[in-house]
């Protein structure tokens, strides 16, 4: 329901680019908020459809937004899922309205921004469960809803984008499907990944140049492993993506700020090298004196072109170019 989105409105841009929005207060996941106001959100040529649930329960986590755009420039629509960020134990899916709405609004793709459990409700691996859940209802709903199932990319921030690299790096995982929904005949394989400064091998971040002692019981990762890093290292293991690369995973662009002391610039990198080694396509885009996620639009360019690339089949070359970012 439309009562959830708050008095924030993106500046006006041109599809396929992303919206962007007023800052937010997250200290974890910095940078602007993607939340849209009623009024915006009814101004845009998007057919709205908000908190539609994807498992099968009346749990209010377990909600999508669907945005689908009014005029529509090709059929079926390739999908862009959204996962907010939040440290997994905040954060709320209405952060991809404006994140999205630059895409849909264009005509050539269908939005969809995922709530998924959070740390203090459920542990690992709820949210990825969550998460293919959701990627299988996009599926189970494709014939009706005019999209494309086999061009289905994710997009996240921080633990959303921890949550979409596991999708493209598990696609081939049973044991991590998890039950829940009704379209557990469908795959949860996704054919492309946005990674903006995720974590990608927890075990690493413990002792890592950081602002956070992943030592500690309530680390934001601690909390959705259910227990420090170091007493839970098999499951931050089975939680890293990093552990999951394998040949024929899903192409990932990852935008990361060198100074980046929640998530250290040194999980990108690692994540880069062993997508290549496996012969997946990868694309690290440095953010020079980037931190975590407060450097605005600066690859707003990378993405869309990832997007066009791998789910509009365009001959698009996504550049790898560092961004010099000065704060302002």
């Amino acid at each position: 329901m439309l009562r959830r989105l708050l008095l924030q409105a993106p500046a006006v841009c041109l599809a396929p680019s992303i919206a962007r929005a007023q800052t937010s207060s997250d200290g974890f996941d910095q940078g602007a908020s993607g939340v849209m106001s009623v009024q915006r959100l009814q101004s845009e040529p998007v057919q709205v459809s908000l908190d539609l649930p994807y498992a099968a329960t009346t749990d209010p986590r377990q909600r999508l937004d669907l945005y689908l755009p009014r005029d529509r420039r090709r059929g079926p629509l390739p999908v862009i899922l959204y996962f907010h960020g939040g440290g997994w134990s905040q954060g709320d899916k209405a952060d991809g309205a404006a994140r999205l709405m630059g895409f849909v609004r264009g005509g050539y793709y269908a939005g969809v921004s995922v709530g998924y459990r959070l740390s203090d409700q459920a542990t690992w691996p709820a949210p990825l469960h969550d998460a293919k859940a959701a990627v299988r209802w996009v599926r189970g709903n494709a014939e009706r809803l005019g999209l494309d199932p086999a061009r289905i990319g994710v997009w996240g921030r921080s633990a959303g984008a921890h949550l979409a690299l596991m999708l493209g790096t598990t696609g081939n995982e049973p044991r991590l499907e998890g039950t829940l929904g009704e379209h557990r005949q469908q795959p949860s394989r996704v054919s492309a990944v946005a990674n903006f400064f995720g974590p990608t091998d927890l075990p690493g971040l413990v002792g890592a140049a950081s602002d956070i002692d992943r030592r500690r019981a309530d680390a934001p990762e601690a909390r959705l492993l259910g227990g420090a890093i170091p007493e839970r290292l098999a499951l931050a293991r089975e939680a890293s993506p990093l552990a999951h690369v394998s040949e024929g995973d899903a192409p990932v662009l990852t935008v990361h700020g060198t100074l980046d002391r929640v998530v250290p610039f040194g999980q990108a990198t690692r994540l880069d090298a062993a997508l290549h080694r496996a012969g997946v396509p990868s694309y690290l885009v440095t953010i020079d004196g980037g931190g975590h996620g407060d450097f605005g639009g600066s690859a707003d360019d990378r993405l869309a072109a990832l997007f066009e690339r791998e789910l509009l089949g365009e001959p698009r070359e996504v550049s790898v170019a560092p961004v010099i970012w000065a704060r302002r």
